[in-house]
């Protein structure tokens, strides 16, 4: 049997970017038929919104461009380290808090910015819409569109 690469997107609240990240990930990889090649999740450095549905913003945005999803929040820990192979961050502060539970360079090695995948513009952080309009779900849902192909491409 083929082992699977265990993906996970990595925010704040686990609300907004990460679960929009895995979703649309998802989607792509079942559209090219390898769901059976990856395992895909999402999880927040914060506790403040463990148990909660995405953000209604996310899933509105989400939802007017055709891709619906269902999630529950839930906190980024140390176990995540030998449960993911990849260990995708939204943006730096996601990024110290992820690689301060590292136990080693082993881990840290396996923390990646998400814009790493950005033709555009690597490396920068994936802006937080919570503050924002729609325009700003929206600019972030092109992105990880964006971004998360990038990803699969590079993964396959």
């Amino acid at each position: 049997m083929e082992q699977k690469t265990r993906v996970l997107f990595v925010c704040l609240g686990n609300i907004c970017r990460s679960p929009l990240a895995r979703a649309l990930f998802e989607q792509q990889v079942n559209a090219l038929g390898l769901d059976h090649k990856f395992h895909i999740d999402s999880a927040g450095t914060s506790s403040n919104h463990v148990g909660e549905d995405a953000d209604a913003r996310t899933k509105s945005n989400a939802k007017q461009n055709g891709l619906t999803f269902s999630h529950r929040a839930r906190q980024f820990n140390k176990a995540d380290f030998d449960r993911f192979d990849r260990i995708i961050v939204m943006d730096q502060s996601n990024r110290r808090d992820v690689v301060a539970l590292a136990a080693d360079k082993a881990h840290e090695d396996k923390v990646y910015l998400m814009r790493d995948w950005d033709r555009n513009q690597p490396g920068e952080n994936v802006p937080d819409p919570w503050y924002g309009g729609s325009e700003g779900f929206e600019a972030v849902y092109q992105l990880l569109k964006h971004c998360t192909g990038n990803l699969l491409a590079d993964l396959q």
